[in-house]
């Protein structure tokens, strides 16, 4: 059985939602495939139904969001959503911005990832993450299921019928196939009968809604801000819970960096993952590519000499993420503290190396 779970974008754009009603609705009828729809993935908070839905599913998982591939995985495994990093072909043609062609020499290797921590208690089972700005239509995610589901007999990873897992009736197999413990009435009607979640959404959207309608849908999100965490590339070299000071990281009991407190996080402020060394600390909803989660570099400390002579402001990441973050300070109630706290000696180095190299350039 493969699971299919697509995650609404935010707000009521009708294009965005056409999609999602196609997909859901061309599935719906799938022997093999079971489909629900769930609010958006980085704005649920921990506690929400939609993301303990999640936890509960076992088997493999499509998951369809509005936002990188990379930042659907980490914002997943950040909600204890795991499993086998799967290859989807619905990827972008160019998914990185300007720092695409930036050179990293990072440990001596050109993987951004090679010294990644990596996840934790990674179960068998694979996980596809799609980012539904790729697809041109519901027919091309369609396509993709099929294949998904071709490349899944092809493993012969489904050994066991769906009913004898379940216990319940063919009408409530699907996703009741793969929950544990017993999900309550309200979750049975929201992600197990995804046809009801769609027939309740239009009818909010055509303005004839009813209280059972509004019972049917899950429950509101508001849009959210924190970062999220790359574990294949973080290397645990703690320099985000150094340069934070507004208490939005800490560790684990493994001593494994951590976004604990998301709800600390300052909005709109991107500081942490400018003078991440590894990129490993995404924002999904920033308006920079690689920050937002695509494959590319948010830069470090590096910068391109060009856009000193050519007429661009010529800050370096560090020093950009020293200017937000003291903006966020001071707008706090605290006072600003520029470069003297959180900012590690090799980075004082580097700066100090950089303004030495321009200062010695010939004109």
């Amino acid at each position: 059985m493969l699971t299919v779970v697509i995650s609404q974008a935010q707000g009521r754009n009708p294009v965005r939602r056409k999609l999602e009603e196609d997909i859901a609705t061309g599935l719906l009828h799938e022997s093999s495939v079971s489909v629900t729809l769930v609010p958006h993935l980085y704005d649920m908070p921990q506690n929400h139904s939609g993301l303990q839905f999640l936890r509960e599913v076992r088997g493999d998982l499509v998951v369809f969001s509005w936002l990188y591939e990379r930042a659907i995985r980490w914002t997943l495994d950040r909600a204890s959503v795991r499993g086998i990093e799967a290859e989807t072909l619905l990827k972008a043609e160019d998914e990185t911005d300007e720092d695409e062609d930036f050179d990293d020499d990072r440990d001596g290797t050109d993987d951004p990832g090679a010294a990644g921590i990596g996840s934790v208690e990674v179960p068998s089972r694979r996980i596809w993450c799609i980012d539904l700005r790729v697809p041109k239509s519901a027919a091309e995610c369609l396509s993709e299921i099929q294949r998904i589901r071709q490349e899944q007999a092809d493993l012969q990873q489904q050994t066991v019928s769906v009913g004898e897992l379940a216990g319940v009736g063919s009408d409530e197999a699907g996703l009741m196939a793969w929950i544990r413990g017993a999900p309550s009435a309200d979750q049975l009607q929201r992600y197990l009968h995804p046809e009801r979640l769609l027939e309740a959404r239009r009818a909010f959207d055509a303005g004839t809604a009813t209280l059972e309608d509004k019972s049917l849908l899950p429950e509101d999100t508001g849009r959210r801000w924190y970062p999220v965490i790359d574990y294949s590339r973080c290397t645990n070299c703690m320099e985000c819970i150094d340069f934070c000071l507004f208490g939005v990281y800490g560790v684990d009991a493994l001593d494994r960096i951590l976004v604990e407190q998301q709800d600390s996080c300052k909005k709109g402020c991107p500081a942490c993952s400018r003078v991440c060394p590894a990129n490993a600390i995404i924002f999904p909803h920033h308006k920079t590519a690689a920050i937002a989660g695509a494959e590319g570099e948010v830069g470090g400390l590096k910068i391109d000499l060009s856009k000193l002579f050519g007429g661009d402001s010529g800050e370096s990441a560090l020093e950009m993420a020293v200017l937000e973050r003291d903006r966020e300070l001071i707008l706090d109630g605290r006072e600003a503290v520029g470069m003297s706290v959180g900012i590690r000696q090799k980075h004082r180095e580097e700066m100090d190396q950089l303004v030495a190299d321009l200062e010695s350039l010939q004109f």
